[in-house]
Parts: structure tokens; sequence; C-alpha cells
């Protein structure tokens, strides 16, 4: 079966981490453990040859079978979360700057799990956010979504954060109106704010204000005066004045001390 080069290069990473990993622990402890060999079959399963007990006792090395006759391990199961994670951060980091290398990469490291790990996808996009590599982060977030994984408003608002530093403005504008502004009632007003600062800063003053009116035909009201007073600034660049005059005074409490927490 044709393995391409990113598998097969993980798996052999995956394989020889497991095997480094397992030296830490005390031989009172081989009995519960098992140890993938380097000749694994492709797909989420492995089979292994020895009992690494046998080897360690200097006796003739048995093969152990499940209920089925045949022994299934996979491939780094002796790894860590924690490991595995820094593992595909890693990769992620060194990898050359393609969809196809970065969904090829994503594809093999998740094949060993029974689940889709979406708690560890979760930490590595912490650890790309840190080292501030917002286009892996949107290539990750894009990958995770077309598995069918993470569809939520959270996910959407770091997607469209990371497309926002990574200077894709437009590319955010959509998501947010495929995927979040067609039900305005239930948005949390953090990823409203943060939708309002990405229409400042990048001079989107018409997607600003029509953002606002829709959250206002709702009767939901700003939680600070800094949205207020983007939004008065956008009418006053728009040539709106009376919109900024209108805003300014129905909202004034925001600006007089009886601001919301």
């Amino acid at each position: 079966m044709f393995r391409s080069p990113t598998m097969s290069f993980l798996v052999r990473r995956l394989t020889q981490l497991g095997e480094v990993r397992v030296r830490y622990f005390n031989s009172s402890n081989y009995s519960n453990m098992s140890f993938p060999s380097q000749k694994s079959l492709p797909g989420p399963t492995a089979t292994t040859e020895t009992s690494f007990q046998d080897e360690c006792n200097g006796q003739p090395m048995r093969p152990e079978k499940n209920a089925g006759g045949v022994q299934e391990r996979r491939i780094g199961e002796n790894v860590s979360r924690k490991d595995k994670v820094n593992f595909l951060v890693n990769t992620l980091l060194d990898i050359k700057d393609s969809k196809e290398a970065v969904y090829g990469a994503l594809d093999a490291w998740v094949a060993w799990e029974q689940n889709f790990p979406i708690v560890s996808i979760k930490r590595a996009l912490l650890a790309l956010e840190k080292e501030q590599q917002w286009h892996r982060v949107v290539q990750v977030i894009k990958w995770m979504l077309s598995k069918g994984q993470g569809t939520t408003m959270g996910t959407y608002g770091q997607l469209i954060r990371a497309l926002d530093m990574d200077h894709r403005a437009e590319e955010a504008h959509k998501i947010w109106e495929r995927k979040i502004g067609m039900d305005l009632h239930s948005v949390p007003w953090q990823l409203c704010r943060q939708m309002i600062s990405i229409y400042y800063r990048n001079n989107m003053l018409k997607s600003l204000v029509k953002l606002f009116k829709d959250l206002e035909a709702f009767d939901r009201k700003p939680p600070e005066k800094s949205i207020v007073q983007r939004v008065a600034d956008a009418y006053e660049m728009l040539g709106l004045l009376e919109e900024k005059e209108r805003v300014l005074e129905k909202y004034n409490d925001l600006f007089t001390g009886n601001e919301s927490p």
C-alpha cells in the first residue's frame, strides 16, 4: 500500500518516541506494557511480534495475541499526550507552507487515534498562537472544520482572529457572514467586539455600521464605550453626522461612569 513521505516520517517518529519513552519505566511495569515494532501496518493499528518482557528475561520471544488471535497495538500509544502535541507543533513549524503538506501531516498524526483528539489539537493551536504562526493556525482550524470537528462559536472566533492577524480581513468577514453573523441574537458580545475592531482597523466602515445596526435591531446594548466610540467614528468618516449624534446620545450612560462591567 502506498504511503506518503509525510505519513512514513510520522509513523517512524512516533514509533521511536514510544520506544525511547518506555525506558524510563521500572522493570516491574513491563508486564502491563507492550511496544510498537518498527514494522507496522498503515492504519489506526499496527502489529508487534515480540513480548518485551520475554526479551528482558532472555527468554524466546513470543507474540501476544488478542481475542481474535492477532496482536494489535496503536503506533505511539506509549507516548504521552504532551509529547504528541509537542511533536505535532514541531512538525507543523518545520513543514513546508502548503495546504497539502499540512493536511497530510495532520491526517497522519490523527490516524493512530481511536477518537478525534480535539483537546490535543486545541493545545497545539495555543502553542502555534504563542509562536505567532497565524497562517498555520488558520490551516489547522480549517483542516479540523473539514473533518466536522470543533464547529463551535469559539473555534470560528479563533479562526477569525487568526485571519485578521494574518492580514486577511476580507476572508475573516466572509467567515463571519457565513457562520456567525446570520443570528446575532445569541452571538457573544466578545465576538461582536472583535469583529467591530477588525472592521475599524481595516477601514471596512460600512460593514462596521451594518453590524452595529443589526445588533441594535435585536435590542442588544453595547457593554462598553469603546464599541460606541468606534461606531460613532465610523459614522463620522462616512459623513453620517446625524447617526453619530444619535448613537452618542443613545448610549451616553456608557460615557458618564455607568458602564456595565
